[in-house]
């Protein structure tokens, strides 16, 4: 009798690897919130920025040039504006997280697991499902309780929420991230152009734009050229797993499955920082963080099972 080898359908086929791969994201982007606050006590925001993208072009530009010339990235020009949203994300995060709390930025910018559904309804002009929905208010309850604690220290009431322009800025962001998959689901459906090749481009116009308003605003161009070996080994796990990897399985995501999962399972990433925090930071986790981390975990767990 032959032996059943991995290649073969029956084992792959029964496997969501476009949501498995999206929860991997989540993973990477979760432990990249330590690690990136580690990397700018070397260099600035914006030629962080620079470098993270840039290396990452650098590293995808022949993958790039050879599916070009073989024909398989002739659909490129419509991954264009993917990467004026993506550049945006990242500067209304950056000015987001400077005026607000890290707790607070956490539960606005998971608000785009909910913003994702309507915006989703909108372009496609039906109602999202109730499954999505019902895990994206259990997703968001659950960023909530993991970042209750700090919200708002003056006072006792943990429903006290009031915002500032950092918090509008991250709430900006939220959407923006929401409009980023819809986008990149309708402008990529059907196009002749791979998920690497559209991470390239994106890559691209981000460190171009973050170059533009690093050379605007007559930022000192030593903070591109940092000498710490501990700076360019945290750039490099950035590159590879939490750039490379993650935007790759995000543009994989978004053509093999809906914009409101992607949202829903990259929406995970608070309660992976947290776990991460807990392991390799030291930091401590109350009960109430505990089960808002295990709300997270139980939505994206159902939404990648559920057909």
């Amino acid at each position: 009798m032959a032996s059943q080898t991995l290649t073969t359908p029956s084992v792959f086929s029964k496997l969501p690897i476009a949501e498995l791969s999206l929860l991997f994201t989540a993973f990477f982007w979760g432990t990249s919130y330590g690690i990136t606050k580690d990397a700018l006590l070397y260099t600035g925001v914006l030629a962080f920025i620079i470098i993270r993208f840039g290396l990452t072009s650098l590293i995808l530009a022949p993958i790039f040039i050879r599916e070009l010339r073989k024909g398989l990235a002739k659909d490129w020009k419509f991954a264009v504006p993917t990467g004026g949203i993506l550049l945006c994300i990242f500067l209304a995060e950056i000015y987001g997280v400077f005026h607000t709390t890290a707790s607070k930025a956490a539960f606005l910018i998971s608000l785009c697991v909910l913003i994702t559904p309507l915006v989703e309804s909108i372009a496609d002009r039906k109602l999202p499902s109730r499954s999505i929905v019902l895990f994206a208010l259990l997703s968001v309850f659950g960023v909530f309780l993991l970042t209750t604690q700090g919200i708002d220290q003056q006072t006792p009431n943990i429903f006290s929420f009031n915002l500032n322009k950092g918090d509008y800025s991250i709430l900006l962001a939220a959407l923006l991230r929401a409009c980023m998959v819809v986008t990149t689901k309708i402008l990529l459906k059907d196009r002749v152009l791979s998920p690497l090749s559209t991470t390239s481009i994106q890559a691209n116009i981000v460190t171009l734009g973050a170059l533009l308003i690093f050379i605007v605003s007559n930022n000192p161009i030593e903070q591109l050229i940092p000498t710490d070996f501990s700076f360019w080994a945290i750039i490099f796990y950035l590159v590879i797993f939490c750039t490379i990897f993650a935007f790759f399985a995000q543009n994989f995501g978004v053509k093999h499955t809906t914009p409101s999962r992607v949202a829903l399972l990259t929406g995970s990433e608070p309660a992976f920082g947290a776990i991460f925090a807990y392991y390799w930071l030291g930091e401590s986790l109350n009960t109430v963080q505990m089960i808002g981390g295990a709300c997270i975990l139980l939505a994206t767990i159902m939404a990648t099972l559920r057909k």
